[in-house]
């Protein structure tokens, strides 16, 4: 089901709880609503769509992936760049890494590590930001 996008930056600012088995409704609500912005959003988290649970959606280009309790465990080759929000207005300069690893669940509840690097390593980063609570 499309959601309508949160733009509370009083609940953004709420730290997400782990997911479980009984969330995944919520990841089949991301892989919607990041459809329906497909012209403006490249990924999304949880609470982005009002849940607090520790999920993601990151456009991979041709596919998308849900990660369900992402943790990146390794990043490198530090940058500074400018990113927007569809929860927020504007811009903001933030700092990324070119290359994460990141350990998280699938929607089968699977423990996968996987290396991301480039624009897809931007956007989980961002994304991760949102589960803390940090508004970029």
């Amino acid at each position: 089901m499309i959601k309508p996008i949160m733009k509370d930056a009083m609940f953004l600012r709420l730290k997400s709880e782990p997911a479980g088995r009984a969330d995944l409704q919520i990841a089949y609500d991301l892989e919607d609503t990041l459809h329906a912005h497909r012209d403006e959003c490249v990924g999304m988290a949880a609470n982005m769509i009002g849940s607090r649970k520790r999920m993601i959606i990151v456009s991979l280009g041709l596919m998308d992936l849900v990660m369900l309790n992402p943790e990146i465990t390794a990043k490198s080759g530090p940058y500074e760049t400018e990113e927007g929000c569809l929860s927020l207005p504007g811009t903001r300069k933030t700092m990324r890494y070119e290359k994460i690893t990141v350990r998280f669940q699938d929607t089968e509840m699977k423990w996968q590590t996987r290396e991301f690097s480039g624009m897809p390593a931007e956007i989980i980063q961002h994304e991760c930001d949102h589960l803390e609570g940090v508004l970029i």
